[in-house]
């Protein structure tokens, strides 16, 4: 389950966008939500829109696994994914507080 949690809040190499979560995350275009997925801050362009598509799907089959291989709900591993992505984001970057997006 480490791993898995590592490979996914480290990010998802992803050559066919020229953005890359990394980028867009300090670009402050991303940012982590508490549910376990990215959001797009404050509106941000159809290429970040993408690419959070696109990382968020990949989450959710990681979360799918983890909770099938647990016998836990997808929402408890969710919720625990969301924490982790929140404390590993850097200072600068984005999360989601309630409704408002903050610089952590």
């Amino acid at each position: 389950m480490k791993k898995l949690l590592l490979i996914l809040l480290t990010g998802f190499s992803l050559s066919a966008f020229a953005l890359d979560l990394d980028t867009a995350k300090s670009q402050g275009l991303v940012g982590e939500r508490p549910d376990g997925y990215l959001g797009v801050v404050h509106g941000g362009s159809a290429e970040a829109a993408a690419l959070v598509k696109d990382i968020n799907a990949k989450r959710r089959a990681v979360y799918v696994d983890i909770a099938g291989k647990r016998g836990t709900s997808i929402g408890a591993v969710e919720v625990t994914a969301g924490q982790k992505a929140i404390e590993k984001t850097e200072p600068g970057n984005f999360i989601l507080d309630g409704d408002h997006w903050v610089r952590k």
